[in-house]
């Protein structure tokens, strides 16, 4: 048998911990989901419990009936403890980067995977990835808090990273820039004077500071007018399925990669 490409990680997981990206990846990639004559997506990583795939699984057949749905654990222990949970289109597997699975996936969902590698790593396995993705798939690749209140992750098509979203629980952050602890393994030693993700986030709290008088009305009301005012300056996307005030309303905020690279 061949081993498992990458490292165990350490399988930290809760009930909703993803729904904030679950809900992003549905209305984003259920297009392309529902266009799939077999869609296949894979959960890789999904840690010590088998409840975030589950999750996933869940609220992908609302929008996507014949999805079908694959978590992989590098970790023997782990598939074991999952394996009781499968049913008719969500089941299992040991294995890696190197997914393995029937056919290519046409979406790969991993989070909290890639935190323990270095960034020559994490652009490497971002490859891998992409490379094993059905032609126009996605890859989602994030990290989240342990709650799931705060999240960033990358949206990535075979070509490269595309999107980058910041999400989070209104009362989760006293400002914007607290989200720079989720950032991808790929700019998160970015994070200084001088570089585009360092640019944004100065700006996003100044966008926050100015604001402040929105909070009388709530925290989502002066998150709105913060992303809108940031937006001036910012490729931000304005319009669905990536942005808009539906999205923002939820504490998104969603900009092309080539702006914060």
């Amino acid at each position: 048998m061949v081993r498992p490409a990458g490292s165990i990680t350490r399988g930290t997981t809760a009930h909703n911990r993803l729904r904030r990206a679950d809900r992003w990846i549905a209305a984003v990639h259920g297009p392309m989901l529902r266009a799939a004559s077999r869609p296949l997506v894979v959960d890789l990583g999904y840690g010590a419990s088998h409840v975030t795939t589950l999750e996933l699984f869940t609220r992908l057949r609302r929008v996507v009936p014949g999805v079908e749905v694959v978590g992989i654990e590098i970790d023997p222990e782990r598939v074991a403890l999952a394996k009781p949970y499968e049913r008719e289109g969500l089941s299992f597997a040991l294995g890696g980067f190197e997914l393995p699975v029937a056919r290519p996936p046409a979406l790969v969902r991993a989070f909290n995977v890639l935190r323990q590698y270095g960034e020559a790593e994490a652009w490497h396995w971002w490859d891998v990835l992409r490379g094993g993705l059905a032609p126009g798939g996605a890859l989602v690749e994030g990290t989240c808090s342990e709650t799931g209140h705060r999240a960033v992750w990358v949206g990535l098509s075979p070509g490269g990273p595309r999107t980058i979203t910041f999400s989070a629980r209104f009362d989760a952050f006293e400002r914007p820039s607290d989200l720079a602890d989720r950032l991808p393994k790929t700019l998160i030693h970015r994070n200084v004077p001088g570089e585009r993700i360092h640019a944004f986030l100065r700006d996003f709290d100044h966008a926050w500071a100015v604001t402040a008088p929105y909070g009388a009305h709530g925290l989502r009301q002066r998150w709105l007018a913060s992303v809108s005012a940031l937006s001036g300056s910012w490729p931000v996307f304005r319009h669905p399925p990536l942005g808009g005030v539906a999205r923002w309303r939820l504490g998104e905020i969603t900009l092309p990669w080539a702006a914060v690279h």
